[in-house]
């Protein structure tokens, strides 16, 4: 049984502390070919490629990470999950678009990304492009229990896809903690999360496996409502929820 978890701490400039949010749940909105199953943290695609939106039953938190296991694949289909935050409210939808890109950005306020082969790396401010393409040494991700994000330190060890025990699984729990496998592959795990800014914005991380791909998404509006969206889509058959430490702040440097 899981040890009870100490309080969410934001501290100044981002606000008092608050409690711990609520366990991470799909949203009761989704699309026509998603089942969620009773628990609310598993989400399948039962038929086609398509129509496999799926919402965060409650906004995030500033600094709380939306995390998703890639439980199941199905071969024939290009494509893979998608991943991202909307400030639209999923209750007050008409209909749940068919896709997260370009169908459910198109209603605005969405920022949505494809989760590719290759790390979905963005380059740092005042470096060049090329940076994001560069290749580097592994990172040995669990040597740092911790992982900083902007203002937040969140703990590292739920973040990290594991191999199931059975043969060679020590040699696959190596090969993740090195982040060497396909952010698309089954075990993978992917996380999203928003970390606001004095000016009242937020920028949108992306976590893969325990490592941050940098802002994806700048000039979020911090003081709405922000939902984590998962699209099960093409390849990506069925994801389950993992739920994630609380964070806290990073330490002044």
């Amino acid at each position: 049984m899981a040890a009870a978890s100490d309080p969410v701490e934001l501290g100044a400039p981002w606000g008092p502390a608050r409690p711990e949010p609520p366990p991470t749940r799909f949203h009761s909105v989704h699309g026509a070919n998603i089942r969620v199953d009773p628990s609310g943290t598993r989400a399948t695609r039962v038929e086609s490629f398509a129509h496999g939106v799926c919402f965060s039953r409650e906004p995030l938190a500033p600094g709380q990470v939306f995390l998703v296991e890639i439980e199941e694949k199905e071969l024939g289909w290009c494509g893979h999950l998608r991943l991202g935050l909307t400030a639209l409210d999923p209750a007050s939808l008409a209909a749940v678009p068919e896709f997260s890109l370009p169908d459910l950005v198109s209603l605005g306020h969405t920022w949505v990304f494809a989760i590719t082969r290759h790390h979905n790396r963005v380059p740092r401010e005042g470096r060049p492009e090329a940076e994001a393409l560069a290749p580097s040494c592994p990172p040995a991700l669990l040597v740092e229990p911790h992982l900083c994000i902007e203002q937040f330190r969140i703990p590292r060890d739920r973040l990290v896809g594991r191999s199931r025990p059975g043969l060679y699984s020590h040699l696959l729990d190596q090969l993740y903690e090195l982040n060497m496998l396909p952010p698309t592959a089954r075990r993978s795990r992917l996380g999203v999360l928003f970390c606001p800014r004095p000016d009242g914005t937020a920028d949108m991380h992306i976590v893969i496996n325990g490592e941050d791909m940098g802002p994806s998404a700048r000039g979020l509006p911090a003081a709405q409502p922000l939902y984590a969206v998962v699209d099960v889509f093409a390849s990506t058959k069925s994801v389950r929820l993992v739920q994630c430490r609380p964070c806290r702040p990073c330490a002044a440097p």
